[in-house]
């Protein structure tokens, strides 16, 4: 397996279109994580630096994704640890950082999906809006498989309740 700290051969313009092709998922993933667009900023400033400083080398593009959210979620925990002060953003904008402006459906379940505890929400998040199969989330976030599994099982469950009346009839 390569070593991801000894691709000195990357050129710029690979690091470059690295950042175009994997930045929107980078920030989406950050933002998922942190609930403040400047600490979403910050890390993906944060990741591409350390990506630029590595210049890492990839057995293949699944390789490079798995790596960079990983980092991604490794800088969200340190943006988040030991904060003293809790920032809140308009949900408005919070969706209009993240690209085209949703439908109001979208936003009911983005809202409902931000209240959940963040070991469910970036799961949840990282299954259903960026298409990561359980085995792969299970070894970015350094978890087993069924624990990832119950977590979505779990996160599931309070989305259902949080829409309970909106999309879920009552019981």
């Amino acid at each position: 397996m390569a070593d991801p700290t000894s691709g000195a051969d990357v050129t710029p313009k690979e690091i470059e279109d690295t950042v175009n092709t994997y930045g929107a998922l980078v920030y989406r993933v950050a933002f998922a994580h942190v609930d403040v667009k400047a600490d979403a900023n910050d890390v993906f400033q944060e990741v591409f630096l350390l990506y630029a400083k590595k210049r890492p080398s990839f057995e293949s593009e699944a390789h490079r994704r798995n790596w960079l959210i990983n980092v991604t979620l490794k800088y969200c925990k340190k943006a988040t640890a030991g904060k003293h002060r809790r920032h809140t953003v308009p949900l408005e904008e919070a969706l209009a950082a993240c690209g085209d402006p949703p439908s109001e459906d979208a936003m009911t379940v983005y809202a409902a999906l931000r209240t959940l505890d963040v070991k469910y929400r970036v799961p949840v998040y990282l299954f259903y809006y960026e298409g990561l199969p359980v085995a792969q989330i299970a070894k970015v976030l350094g978890e087993k498989p069924s624990t990832i599994k119950s977590r979505l099982f779990r996160g599931r469950a309070q989305l259902r309740e949080l829409l309970k009346g909106a999309y879920f009839d009552e019981e």
